[in-house]
Parts: structure tokens; C-alpha cells; sequence
């Protein structure tokens, strides 16, 4: 329930200047903070106003591929979103088209895309489809894009239309949108305006789940909507019947609350999509089913057992006669791994692929012939693009892993930095988007894939390869001149002599011959079952604080993905445990290899269970982390009690899960009595900044001034940071560049820099 520290979305915000606010809650003197922001400093600022591309989406043939883009401009206080039309297999200059009012884009053929956008607002407000035309040139000297001016196409009853699949060969689009329990699309105006006019604003509730993320549910829900959207002649036709595809069956989909077209796929006749299981409260559990029914949604047909946990990413094959899913075995457990599971809808035959790795598959694609899978899976802190040949269908379903004479252990095509969106492109290519410690996403495709598949079943090489290309280079000319590292991982014993990895970050500046001493700050990862990743972050990026001159440390300690299923396992009931014996040897092995950090200059932040995990730092200083001020942002089990927080969460699934069970059980109540940071608050000294979202429902914000309610009647140096308007992350760009500015300014304060 937890998301890694890699995700993050970003929304608009008003300008918040770069100056501190005047605070009586910090008990020892202001310091001036001393930011570094030269023309070669990578600042919070800079990392605010950077290009943040979306993942690539090719057109049907493959040589074009259209990318959002979102920037935040700081001077003009505004958030500018464009699309990137960019060819794939040759050079050429990019097409930028600017979307002033966003919206969602998608390919209606291989030369026009489709553009929804809400125009108008309150009561007038409504929801269009503009279709534009896109000119690619090619000649022996080069090539050139263009576009012609968009053509209104028509309109949705609603203004929540979103997650669009488009199907050219049978003319219909698919999208999902908010409905009551009518279901009736065409009633949803209708209903706003009776709901809203009720005369009061209780929200009332007979069963669990009444907030989620940072939302209090409401009368509505997500359904999939099929329409016709087809070409007369030389004009676009939106239809006028939308079908919910999902009335009657008591389903919802795509999954609240980040969920999209990655939670459904269409062929040219039919939708098979995940959706929780409506006979269990969604708030316990975590079992989810993969459904099929067809665009007129006449007959729904669950695809999975029934005995399975969460399930996602659903894809059909280029026929669309098998689809493949991920798939857990357990409910209840959501940090349980997934397997691949592929069910051949001609012979009504459902089997497993990947019992026997030791890794969770993401986005699926399936090759043009439907003989290969493609995936990205998470692996040593990277997330790689791997390969798996389909073996011919077994005669009867099974959940047991089946057996095939072909290589059932996938193969990786990469092996460093963070893929996702996994396209199969005709030509025997993949498109993907690619980040990294030191690059937000690009566009990249790997090439040959024939010869990687050849490879496979002749089982003639054990080296396989395709060619990876970059397509783009959406920030290379901002970030020219910058000092950004590339990260250096480092490996060592653990708990139970356990191999664990981190991350470290050198300042710019940073020589291994310096006489100098340079702070040090270990940053603690939330989930607590999430990784540090080679990857972009808008929100905890590791660069930005080493380029305000720390040594940078981030260790994956038990509990990370990405290592093997006993690793992430090994947490549950653990939390005050073994991933502390991880970090503090991990930080000793950082101290007795790198003489030029300063001990007596070391600080620390987290968020989430990193937040927890700074609080039990503080409480236990027989750990001898020696940090000289603290950090916790939107921390788990903070103060007031670890049995608090597995009952006010959102996710009280979860923390029956990772506490043993139910806060008032035996089981639990040892572990909250052994773990929970409120029992040891008698020994907190080291000078804490609390920071908080009023939004957060997953740890309510009353954890967080019960924090600083304790620091500060323990005389330990505090603050707190409250922001209203935020969730479980600080999205807001002037919220964000504030959030900054107060981690380093109480960095500053206690350790100073050079």
C-alpha cells in the first residue's frame, strides 16, 4: 500500500517565495541559510522547472510516437503542458504542439491523433474530442513534421472521460469516467447538481474505506465506457451511445486511486480489465480479478480463479485469442511478488509462467507474433526490460508453474536506470520511456528483438542483446553544465549475513584526496517495501542534495524490493528490527571506507516508514548513528502509537499485515509494544523538522503534531512544517521548492556547510 519513492505526480501551485517563514517553535537561533544555486549547482529550483516527460505511445505503424511533457516556470507562476511528436527511426527535429488547457492524447491512426479537453467551466464546462492531422516528410536530406489545426470531433455528457483506448480496426474508443449507481453516463450532470444541492454536507458511512489516499469517497465511481469513434469519408464521428461496460456487475475500474489504461487493454472485438473483488471489503483485502466482457457489455467473464490476490497490467495478444496479467498468489498481502499468468481464451486454459524467478513483473507487452512476452521487472534497484518465450498452451488449467521444454527464466535486454511503458513495435522493435540518477524520462527502443528471439529457441547464446537506441533528449540541453551524479552502489553484510546494497552520491567538488571533511545525510526510503532506485524523482532526488554539498547515502535495507521475495518478506513484524541492523552497518561501512565524510556532521531524513524509521533512530541512541538533526516527513507510527496508525489509516490492510495482525490481537499488540516509536519518546534529543500533509490519509496529520507536540515539551530543538493542501507527498512546485528550502535550512542550522 505504501508507493515508492520513485513515483511522483505533479500538480500547480501558486509561487511560494524562496524565504523562511518566521518560526517561535524553533528553540535555538536562525541561521541564515548559505544555498548553493551557481550556474553548475543542480538546485531544488532547477529540478522544480525541469522538463518532466511522460512515457512515449507509438502510432500503429511504429515510426512516430507522441510524449506529454509538463514544465513549471517559477517567473511566470504557471504550468505549461505540450505534446512531442517524434519520429522513431530516423533523425529529425521534433514536433511540439502546446496544450494550454491539457488534456489526454492518442493515437486514431498512424497520421492524426485525437486530443480530449474540457473547455468552459462550472455548469458550462464539458468535455471535447479534437482530432489533428500530423504531416511526416521524409526526404534524402532529412525529414519534417507538421500538424494542420485541430478539428472538433464532438463531445462526452461528463468532464472525468480519461484512460483512452482506441481500437482502428473496429472504430470503437474506450475510456473510463466517474457514474452513480446508475451507471447512466448521460445522468451524470443530472446527479452532480442534486447531490451538491442536498442541504447539508454529511458524508455517511456503513462500511470501511471512507478516505483513500487523499480523497473522502463520495456517491460516484470509475466504470469503462465503450463508444463509436469512426471515419465517414474524410471526417471523424464520435458516437452517441456509451456503453457501460461494467453495469450490473458491481465492478470498478481502473483501481483507485492511481489507476489508468495500465488497469485495462482492448482487442478488436472485446475489454479485459482488473477490478477488486466486490464480495470483499476492499480496505482488508487486496484480491482483485481479471474480467473480460465484450464493447457492447452483454456478458461479463471472470478470467482468473478466484483464490488469487491483486492482480494487474492485463494485455491481449496481437489475435486476441490469450491474455497475459500479473498476478499474486495471496490476498491480503499486497507487497506480495507477482507472477506472470496467461490465459488462452479458445481453449479456456489458465496457467503460470514465473513461479520459479525471484522477481515481480510490471508492464506487459506481447511480442507481434504472441510467441514472446515483454516486461519490465524491478531487479537490484533497477527496473530492466526482460523477455519470455509463451510456451504452447497446456491441456488443463493449472496455478501450479508450468513446465515447458522451452526457457522458462526470463532473459534481460537491459541491465542499468529505470524502464516503463513497454510498447511492442511492428518491425521487430520495443519502445520504452528510460530514467535515471542523473535524466527524467526519454524515449528509447531497443531494435532486432528477431535476433534475441532467434537466439532464445535456437538456445545459441547466453548474451542476449538487442540495439538500444535513444529516441530522445528532452532535458539534455537544461541540465548541460550541471554537476549531477550517476550514483556509485555499494554492497555489504546485513542482518543474517544478507547482502545489501545502497547508494551513495559524492558532492561536485568531492576529491578522495581532500583533507577536508564533508557532511554526510542518509536518506531512508518509505514503503517500507519500495526501493532506491537508479531513477528520476521530482520529489526525493538524491543529486539535489548532494549538490548542496553532502555525501549522500541511500541504502536499501530489508524490506526493499527488487532483491528477492525474502528480503521484502523479511520486514512484516520487523519493523524496528533487522532493517536497523542493515542501516547502521551500512552507514559504518560508508565511515570506515569514505575518511573524507565528517561524522560529527551527519544528519538523516525520511519519509513514511522512513519517517518512522528516523523516530526509532531517535528513540534508540544505542544505535550510535551520531546524527546531529533529523528529518521526518509524513512519518509512519510517529508518536502518539503504531496501534493509532493501523487503526486511522487508509490502509488498514496493510498494517494488519506488516504488525501480525489486528492492533488489539495478542500477536500485534507484542509487536506495537516491542516497535512503536511512542514508547520511547523519553529518549528523543536530537533536534527533529516535522513535516506533515493535511491531505494524508494514509497517516493522519495529528501523527505528525503529536511529534513535535513531544519534542517540544522535551526541549528538543523543532519545527513543524504543515501543509494544508497536500497529500502523502508535496506536489505543489511552490510547496515543494518551501519543503526544500526547510529540509536544508535545518540541515544548515545544526551542521552548517563549507
Amino acid at each position: 500500500m505504501w508507493l515508492p519513492a520513485v513515483l511522483s505526480v505533479f500538480g500547480l501551485a501558486t509561487q511560494n517565495s524562496f524565504t523562511s517563514q518566521p518560526a517561535s517553535a524553533v528553540a535555538s537561533s536562525q541561521t541564515s541559510l548559505t544555498y548553493k544555486q551557481d550556474a553548475t549547482t543542480f538546485t531544488a529550483k532547477d529540478l522544480l522547472e525541469l522538463t518532466r516527460p511522460g512515457t512515449p505511445l507509438a502510432n500503429p505503424v511504429g515510426d512516430l510516437a507522441l510524449v506529454s511533457v509538463d514544465s513549471y516556470s517559477f517567473e511566470d507562476n504557471k504550468d505549461f503542458k505540450s505534446l512531442f511528436i517524434t519520429p522513431l527511426d530516423i533523425a529529425s527535429e521534433r514536433l511540439e504542439i502546446a496544450l494550454p488547457d491539457g488534456g489526454e492524447a492518442f493515437w486514431l491512426d498512424s497520421r492524426t491523433m485525437a486530443h480530449v479537453v474540457v473547455t468552459g467551466e462550472g455548469s458550462k464546462a464539458k468535455q471535447e474530442l479534437y482530432a489533428f492531422s500530423v504531416d511526416f516528410e521524409q526526404h534524402f536530406s532529412g525529414s519534417r513534421l507538421s500538424s494542420d489545426t485541430p478539428i472538433l470531433v464532438g463531445s462526452f455528457p461528463i468532464t472525468t472521460a480519461s484512460s483512452f483506448r482506441y481500437s482502428p480496426s473496429s472504430g470503437y474508443l474506450v475510456f473510463s469516467a466517474y457514474v452513480y449507481a446508475d451507471g447512466d453516463l448521460t445522468m451524470v450532470k443530472a446527479n452532480d447538481e442534486a447531490y451538491d444541492s442536498r442541504g447539508n454536507s454529511a458524508l455517511i458511512y456503513d462500511s470501511a474505506l471512507e478516505r483513500l489516499w487523499d480523497t473522502w469517497a463520495g456517491p460516484k465511481h470509475k466504470s469503462l465506457f465503450s463508444v463509436r469513434l469512426h471515419k465517414e469519408g474524410s471526417t471523424w464521428v464520435l458516437g452517441k451511445d456509451f456503453v457501460n461496460t461494467l453495469h450490473g456487475t458491481g465492478l470498478s475500474s481502473p483501481s483507485e486511486p492511481f489507476g489508468g489504461t495500465g488497469d485495462f487493454d482492448i482487442s478488436d472485438t472485446h475489454i479485459v480489465y482488473t477490478a477488486a473483488d466486490p464480495g470483499l471489503p476492499a480496505v482488508l483485502h487486496t484480491r482483485q480479478g481479471i474480467y473480460y466482457v465484450d464493447f457492447g457489455g452483454s456478458e461479463t467473464i471472470e478470467l482468473t480463479s478466484g483464490n488469487q490476490g491483486a492482480t494487474g497490467g492485463p494485455v491481449f495478444n496481437k489475435r486476441g485469442d490469450k491474455v497475459a496479467w500479473r498476478e499474486a498468489e495471496k490476498d491480503r498481502d499486497g507487497s506480495a511478488r507477482s507472477d506472470i499468468v496467461i490465459y488462452d481464451l479458445d481453449t479456456d486454459v489458465r496457467y503460470t509462467l514465473t513461479q520459479n524467478w525471484d522477481r515481480a513483473p510490471g508492464n506487459l507487452a506481447f511480442s507481434e507474433s504472441g510467441d514472446f512476452l515483454y516486461f519490465t521487472a524491478e531487479d537490484q534497484a533497477r527496473v530492466k526490460v526482460f523477455v519470455l518465450p509463451v510456451p504452447a498452451t497446456p491441456t488443463r488449467s493449472t496455478a501450479k508453474h508450468f513446465r515447458s521444454s522451452m526457457n522458462t527464466i526470463p532473459i534481460a535486454l537491459t541491465d542499468s536506470h529505470v524502464a516503463s511503458g513497454l510498447q511492442v513495435l511492428p518491425g521487430d522493435r520495443l519502445l520504452f520511456a528510460m530514467s535515471s540518477l542523473t535524466s527524467p524520462n526519454d524515449a528509447f527502443v531497443i531494435r532486432n528483438t528477431d535476433r534475441v528471439e532467434n537466439d532464445i529457441k535456437d538456445q545459441s547464446s547466453d548474451v542476449y542483446r538487442g540495439e538500444l537506441v535513444q529516441v530522445t533528449q528532452f532535458t539534455a540541453d537544461r541540465l548541460q553544465g550541471k554537476t549531477l551524479s550517476e550514483g556509485e552502489e555499494f554492497w555489504f553484510k546485513g542482518a543474517d549475513d544478507r547482502d545489501i546494497q545502497g547508494w551513495l552520491l559524492k558532492p561536485p567538488g568531492y576529491s578522495a584526496s581532500d583533507s577536508r571533511k564533508w557532511p554526510i545525510v542518509l536518506l531512508i526510503h518509505g514503503g517500507p517495501e519500495s526501493a532506491w532506485e537508479d531513477s528520476w524523482s521530482t520529489r526525493w532526488n538524491p543529486n539535489v542534495f548532494a549538490n548542496q554539498g553532502y555525501f549522500t547515502v541511500a541504502i536499501n535495507p530489508t524490506g526493499s524490493t527488487s532483491f528477492g521475495q525474502n528480503l521484502t518478506n523479511a520486514i512484516k513484524g520487523d519493523w524496528g528490527g533487522k532493517p536497523f541492523v542493515d542501516l547502521r552497518k551500512g552507514w559504518q561501512y560508508i565511515l570506515d571506507t569514505y575518511p573524507q565524510v565528517d561524522p560529527e556532521r551527519a544528519v538523516a531524513a525520511g519519509a513514511s516508514w522512513g519517517g518512522y524509521a528516523i523516530n526509532w533512530i531517535q528513540g534508540n541512541p544505542e544505535f550510535g548513528f551520531g546524527f546531529k538533526a533529523l528529518v521526518c516527513h509524513d512519518g509512519a507510527s510517529h508518536v502518539f502509537d503504531s496501534a493509532y496508525d493501523s487503526l486511522s489509516s487508509d490502509a488498514l490492510g496493510f498494517f494488519n499485515r506488516e504488525w501480525g495482525g489486528r492492533p488489539w490481537e495478542d500477536s500485534s499488540r507484542v509487536l506495537h509494544q516491542k516497535y512503536s516509536p511512542s514508547n520511547t519518546v523519553s529518549k528523543w534529543s536530537t533536534p527533529e523538522l516535522v513535516i506533515h500533509g493535511s491531505k494524508d490519509y494514509r497517516l493522519a496529520e495529528t501523527e505528525g503534531i503529536a511529534a513535535f507536540h513531544a519534542l517540544q515539551q522535551l526541549g528538543v530543538p523543532s519545527r513543524l512544517v504543515i501543509f494544508p493542501d497536500e497529500n502523502h507527498w508535496v506536489l505543489k512546485p511552490g510547496n515543494s521548492l518551501q519543503w526544500h528550502y526547510e529540509v536544508f535550512r535545518w540541515f544548515d542550522q545544526f551542521v552548517g556547510r563549507d
